[in-house]
């Protein structure tokens, strides 16, 4: 299993996939579904995860008030927001322990069975495996649950990751590139160098969990709809080993989802890590057309929008370059890298605040982006690093908190830049997911508690997106009513 792979054209592999009924597929899932009486809790990472559903609920604390809410909706699921991509691992170990206790309490309470999905990012980035064992320690403690394995399917089509024989890769363009062949596995924080999944578990447990005792579920079983082989395979799972899924289409998640719910009616337990395109299947969420600003802008003030962006990976800054082609789009570069000069800083910030007011204001949308540079410290720093990258986002979020003037709408680009401005900058305590402005691109409706209320909050992936996605997204909010 070699990891020093080349890009392969996309093409060649999806045009060899045998099709599948998925008229059949959608009545099977549908009929397992039914029965199926378990909530379904989704601890994401950061703000992006729901970029695949609508009209589900994200609480963005985990207090056993806003659990139990979760728990009482009709909805079968739920999303918390954790934002642990941008925490030390200390921290985010903290809280998903704090987190398992009161899902533990609050189910017991009402006595309702539940499962537990750790949404991470689809280019496998993130505090893994630490969130879920510490899931997996803590559900086990403080109940009579016993997890017998751990699903991996970073699966997630609208950006572009798929895994075809146990690998995972990263469409760019025309090809597939193996994803730890990308930038994402250069993550100074979250780095990696397998693209084999099974290798992948290996090397980010230390190799606690081995790949060769890992369970794949193939994507020619898949496609052949063999749903009583890949149950097997899963009642089959022991000691919190690994599975991984093969997919590369929603009607993959599907098959095997039909086959897990089965092997989890038959008393198997699963902790899952995966991207956001599992969280829609598993949680019947339908499909919906992408939104239009008639859905989102429902009152004109006759201000500007905001857009911030934090972002630094590759794409980000070729879509930031493709936004600054709007000749009717302000533009302010955020020094960022004075956070090492905290006086100067402060000024800086004072600085964009009094701009933005003034363009908002005056009906101009205006962008704020941070230098394109990365501050980098140098070797062993990386937590050092992380913790200017947090003091730099929560001075981009004081610009939002500071805020007199009402934007029309505000598109926050980067995973940990949009949580921060979600939960602190607006105040969101619990807010309702509208939909997609463009695919994998969702839209937040601030509850009646934020600094804003109602207004449409565009959370926009570091890494999703083509270079125009970002200036599209725009143009739509800010074209007129017909």
């Amino acid at each position: 299993m070699n990891n020093q792979m080349h890009k392969i054209l996309a093409s060649d592999v999806f045009d060899q996939l045998p099709a599948v009924d998925s008229v059949l597929v959608d009545e099977k899932l549908e009929q397992e579904s039914r029965h199926f009486n378990r909530k379904i809790i989704v601890l994401d990472d950061d703000p992006t995860g729901v970029q695949t559903v609508h009209g589900i609920s994200v609480y963005t604390d985990w207090s056993e008030e806003s659990i139990k809410r979760g728990f009482l909706e009709d909805n079968p699921m739920f999303f918390i927001l954790t934002n642990s991509r941008g925490f030390i691992a200390a921290e985010t170990e903290a809280a998903h322990r704090e987190i398992a206790a009161h899902i533990a309490a609050v189910a017991h309470k009402l006595n309702q069975p539940f499962i537990v999905i750790s949404r991470g990012d689809s280019t496998l980035r993130g505090h893994y495996p630490l969130e879920t064992k510490t899931l997996k320690g803590t559900i086990e403690k403080k109940s009579e649950m016993q997890f017998d394995g751990e699903v991996l399917i970073p699966f997630f089509k609208e950006g572009g990751r798929f895994t075809i024989d146990n690998i995972h890769y990263v469409q760019v363009e025309d090809y597939l590139i193996p994803a730890g062949e990308t930038e994402f596995a250069q993550d100074r924080t979250f780095g990696y160098t397998k693209s084999h999944l099974g290798e992948w578990a290996e090397e980010k447990s230390n190799d606690e969990f081995k790949a060769e005792d890992t369970t794949y579920i193939s994507l020619d079983s898949i496609r052949l709809l063999e749903i009583d082989k890949i149950t097997k395979q899963l009642l089959e799972v022991t000691d919190f080993n690994k599975v991984v899924v093969n997919a590369v289409d929603y009607v993959d998640v599907k098959i095997f989802t039909i086959a897990l719910l089965r092997a989890i009616k038959s008393g198997k337990n699963f902790l899952f890590r995966s991207a956001a395109a599992f969280t829609k299947v598993i949680g019947g969420v339908s499909d919906k057309a992408l939104l239009t600003r008639e859905e989102l802008i429902k009152q004109e003030s006759g201000n500007g929008g905001l857009i911030l962006v934090g972002s630094h990976v590759k794409k980000t800054t070729e879509q930031l370059e493709e936004l600054k082609k709007c000749t009717s789009i302000q533009f302010i570069e955020f020094d960022s890298h004075l956070v090492l000069h905290p006086e100067k800083f402060n000024a800086e910030v004072n600085r964009v605040i009094a701009l933005c007011e003034d363009f908002l204001g005056s009906g101009t949308t205006v962008t704020v982006y941070t230098r394109r540079e990365r501050l980098d410290l140098g070797k062993d720093r990386q937590e050092e690093e992380l913790q200017l990258s947090v003091r730099i986002s929560d001075a981009v979020t004081s610009i939002v908190q500071r805020l007199k003037v009402r934007p029309s709408y505000i598109v926050a680009k980067g995973g940990i830049t949009s949580s921060d401005i979600g939960t602190k900058g607006l105040q969101v305590r619990r807010a309702t997911v509208a939909g997609q402005i463009k695919p994998g691109i969702p839209v937040w409706i601030t509850g009646d508690e934020s600094k804003f209320p109602g207004i449409a909050y565009v959370i926009f992936p570091g890494n999703v997106g083509a270079k125009t996605t970002l200036r599209e997204t725009v143009e739509i909010l800010n074209s007129q009513r017909s």
